[in-house]
């Protein structure tokens, strides 16, 4: 009797696909991502799930919008204070014209009109363009208030008839960019009136005592 020929075993542990280490991995985050049965079904872990994510929902949405207003805040600071540094330069420029126009006189406007008319329109056209850009000058004049947001004190005086703080000469102007100060306006201030001077008597005081008759 032939001996019985032992069939092949249809599926060997040689057929079984290789696991890696990553697709392990892969495999057990995915497992660990289901949620429990049990949690499923328990209405107020559902409801604590939801109230998590809409939180998380909002705060994501707060932190977008913060990040959106800081984006235009910083375009803006960006499109209006970018030329700061140059248009700091360019003071200098408009000092020299100030300093050339002060320094003209009524015979040299006879001899030279034209050039000195050229010069004027010349440092308007500056003046113009700068205001197109948002830069603006300061001022003062003798009597105003000293502000220390705009002006900076050269030095301080008494002078008869001034109040502390009172303005007494300009030296130069100002300017600011935006809400920016781009260079002070250099000022005198006054300290007060001389030292030891007489108050002025209130108004309708004939200066007699109180109480004499």
């Amino acid at each position: 009797m032939a001996q019985e020929q032992k069939k092949p075993d249809p599926f060997t542990e040689d057929d079984l696909p290789e696991i890696t280490p990553d697709a392990a991995a892969e495999t057990e985050e995915e497992a660990s991502a289901l949620p429990d049965e049990s949690e499923v079904t328990d209405p107020e872990v559902l409801r604590a799930e939801i109230a998590e994510l809409k939180d998380r929902l909002l705060r994501a949405l707060a932190e977008t919008e913060n990040l959106r207003k800081r984006a235009e805040r910083d375009r803006r600071d960006a499109e209006q204070y970018g030329i700061t540094r140059f248009a700091r330069d360019l003071l200098s420029v408009h000092d020299n014209f100030e300093r050339a126009m002060n320094a003209v006189t009524g015979e040299m406007r006879e001899v030279a009109g034209p050039l000195i008319e050229g010069i004027e329109l010349t440092q308007k056209e500056l003046l113009t363009v700068f205001g197109r850009h948002g830069i603006n000058k300061v001022a003062p004049a003798k009597g105003d208030r000293f502000d220390p947001k705009l002006h900076q004190a050269m030095f301080e005086a008494p002078v008869p008839g001034t109040s502390a703080g009172d303005i007494i000469e300009v030296m130069s102007e100002g300017f600011t960019i935006g809400e920016r100060l781009l260079r002070p306006a250099q000022v005198g201030v006054s300290a007060g009136g001389p030292a030891g001077a007489p108050e002025t008597p209130p108004a309708g005081s004939d200066g007699s005592a109180e109480g004499t008759s």
